[in-house]
């Protein structure tokens, strides 16, 4: 008798993601990208060959790729020519079917090659996604740009390694995720190589463009610079003039700074908030005063280095472990640096949420509300209360173990919760219940001392 073997499967074209079904695919995961982009800032054009190496979960006949726009001329599987077609859809999701010539099993290499003027994304948080400067352009994917400009796997479990070669014109300069290790002039370009091998998310992936100078912010542990334009210069470092005392003391609260670099980019135009990247956080001109009124958002995403980065959620419901600890960590540096205390932040803040409506719940505010101003200072309190009832000493060794523990991974609330229980030597349900799947705010008590 033969041996039965199992009829290919054909790879789910939507997440599990309660929040974002529409992006990410099942039947696959992504182990490394490389992405080589030919950009034309005049023309805001883009031409990429983007190679994926994935691996299948079972031998798939068909799988699904996110993509918005562009033309695509060739899609290859393991360097044979593929079938695909497109498709989007009024939930948001846009789709690259690609039909392999034979099913895939196990390890195997798309390559995608694309044109076309790359634009963000529509979404209810507003445009996402690569967009044009008023000279150069940026990326702002969270959480649903990354398809703006490349091929990907789009939810924020699947971590990959990275290759990211950008050529543009020769005024410019580039920064994008990943440390710089090549760079090449030709007539009128110039070519940028980064690599980032540490695990990545798609949402965290960024490329800017744009005519800056370069400001060493710090060397230890890694470096530090600023890319920022020449008019700003004087003012970022004035701003900006404590990035390594901040460095040093995240550190301190969260354990070992967990990449290889870290940029920060000014852009010439204003923006709305900081963009957080994978080692990259990305301002705008708006953001520098010379007086530095806008350091707590310094401190916020270079926090998220350590929460959202190497910490990643394993899909949106969990996005309190991004921003809430976030949120705290500029608390934290107030207090460290001769500000007000935590105490004193927890205190206003608490008393600012008590008069608004108790209608969010932490652990899963929805997806209209993942990016609400409660999610990062209810987050933010919660955290304090939780230090206040177990103490200092329990409290920050319970954030470095978490740090620790599930650095360059995904990470959900339950994880946090259980990892606090065995810090804490006491039963901790009830407070957690209250924090986070109430929607009545709890009292501050003690945590305002």
């Amino acid at each position: 008798m033969g041996l039965s073997r199992a009829r290919p499967r054909t790879g789910a074209t939507r997440s599990d993601d309660p929040y974002l079904p529409a992006h990410g695919n099942g039947g696959y995961r992504v182990e490394h990208y490389e992405l080589d982009v030919d950009y034309k800032p005049a023309a805001n054009r883009l031409t990429g060959r983007a190679v994926l190496t994935a691996v299948a979960d079972a031998p798939l006949s068909r799988f699904s790729l996110d993509l918005a726009g562009f033309r695509v001329p060739k899609v290859l599987v393991d360097g044979r020519p593929a079938r695909f077609t497109r498709s989007s859809s009024t939930r948001g999701g846009h789709k690259l079917h690609v039909t392999p010539a034979r099913p895939v099993e196990g390890r195997f290499d798309v390559e995608v090659r694309y044109t076309g003027n790359p634009a963000p994304i529509p979404s209810r948080w507003g445009d996402v996604g690569w967009d044009e400067l008023t000279d150069g352009a940026l990326v702002a994917s969270q959480p649903v740009g990354a398809p703006s400009w490349f091929p990907c796997n789009d939810h924020p479990s699947d971590k990959a390694s990275y290759r990211i070669t950008v050529t543009t014109a020769a005024a410019y300069t580039v920064a994008a995720t990943g440390v710089l290790t090549a760079r090449r002039r030709s007539a009128g370009t110039r070519t940028w190589v980064f690599d980032r091998r540490e695990p990545t998310s798609t949402y965290l992936v960024s490329v800017q463009i744009g005519r800056y100078d370069e400001v060493v912010l710090g060397t230890d542990p890694v470096p530090q610079v600023a890319h920022v334009p020449a008019r700003l210069r004087r003012t970022a470092a004035r701003d900006l003039g404590r990035h390594q005392e901040i460095m040093a003391a995240l550190r301190g609260f969260f354990g070992p700074y967990p990449f290889a670099d870290y940029q920060l980019v000014v852009t010439d135009d204003e923006l709305e908030d900081p963009i957080e990247a994978q080692g990259m956080s990305i301002f705008g001109a708006n953001h520098l005063d010379g007086r530095r009124t806008h350091e707590r958002l310094v401190v916020h995403e270079l926090a998220h280095q350590w929460f959202g980065n190497s910490l990643t959620i394993a899909d949106w419901s969990h996005i309190w472990l991004n921003e809430g600890f976030a949120t705290y960590a500029e608390w934290l540096w107030s207090e460290a640096s001769g500000g007000r205390a935590a105490a004193a932040h927890a205190r206003d803040w608490h008393a600012r949420l008590a008069a608004r409506p108790a209608d969010l719940v932490l652990a899963d505010p929805g997806p209209a509300r993942m990016f609400d101003e409660r999610v990062y200072k209810r987050g933010a309190l919660a955290l304090h209360a939780l230090r206040v009832r177990i103490g200092d000493d329990r409290f920050f060794a319970l954030l470095t173990a978490w740090t620790a523990g599930h650095r360059h991974s995904t990470v959900s609330t339950p994880q946090f919760v259980e990892l606090a229980g065995r810090h804490a030597a006491t039963d901790l349900s009830a407070f957690f219940d209250a924090w986070l799947h109430r929607r009545p705010l709890p009292p501050l008590g003690a945590a305002g001392r």
